[in-house]
């Protein structure tokens, strides 16, 4: 594990392989472990995964929001020096890499969506968010995430892995319950970032799970049409994370993706 200061707050990360750089985002009540055995189909790339602030081993940032995240990841890179890399976010992670190629495109050679989109919540969504900090503030973050991690699966897959589910209940249990309360207003407030994509000079990564409970299909389908360039799937039987559901079928899209982003560049 590496780290570095951001405004006097201690921010992990790990730095795996050698090539072209990959920056792997988590998304919600995750951190930089998700991608422990996603990584070995990325042969060929170094891979940063960070912990974005109040996850995993990184501090809490009060009044955080997903523009500072981006600055987060831009210090890490300049930590190691990296000019040139990819993107790729899961569900929150994504919309940390959209506010990144939002202000620092010219660092990018691609950006992967995982799960993810450009829009900002509607007041369905905020009124949800708030909620959960409620019932949070209640009852617990350990509570909060019984209900939250296996809504992350499509059922099927979440009845026979519930190993899986617990392991990741378990590791989130340690999290900061304030580092999960700022993120939550973080998400609430990011604007819409539809323009970001249609203004993209690099190709784009959609990978969306047909039954995904947290995310609306439809705006999964929008979104696609929104960059020049753009690479698309459409996972059946996979929910919000087909990192762990489909890890062999979507580790190699996204191998395919780099391999072609840095030839396209």
């Amino acid at each position: 594990m590496k780290s570095f200061q951001f405004k006097s707050k201690k921010i992990a990360y790990a730095d795996n392989g050698a090539g072209p750089v990959v920056v792997l985002l988590h998304g919600f009540c995750e951190d930089k472990n998700m991608w422990d055995d996603f990584i070995k189909h990325l042969n060929g790339y170094r891979i940063l995964r960070i912990d974005l602030p109040g996850f995993g081993e990184s501090d809490v940032l009060k009044n955080t929001t997903i523009e500072e995240m981006a600055e987060v990841v831009k210090e890490m890179l300049h930590h190691e020096k990296v000019e040139k890399c990819n993107l790729i976010g899961h569900s929150m992670g994504g919309y940390v890499a959209l506010a990144f190629a939002e202000k620092y495109k010219k660092m990018l050679t691609g950006i992967g969506l995982f799960h993810s989109h450009p829009f900002a919540d509607n007041e369905d969504i905020k009124k949800r968010r708030i909620k959960s900090c409620d019932f949070m503030k209640r009852h617990g973050h350990f509570e909060l995430l019984k209900q939250l991690v296996p809504r992350f699966f499509a059922p099927k897959f979440a009845k026979k892995n519930k190993d899986l589910i617990n392991d990741l209940i378990f590791r989130a249990s340690f999290y900061n319950p304030e580092g999960i309360i700022e993120a939550q207003n973080a998400m609430m407030l990011r604007k819409d970032r539809t323009t970001v994509l249609k203004n993209s000079n690099v190709p784009v990564l959609f990978i969306v799970g047909l039954e995904d409970l947290l995310f609306d299909l439809n705006e999964g389908l929008e979104q696609t049409y929104l960059p020049e360039i753009a690479s698309i799937h459409l996972l059946e039987g996979v929910g919000h994370g087909g990192m762990f559901e489909a890890e062999k079928k979507t580790g190699k899209q996204v191998k395919m993706f780099l391999d072609f982003c840095y030839s396209f560049g």
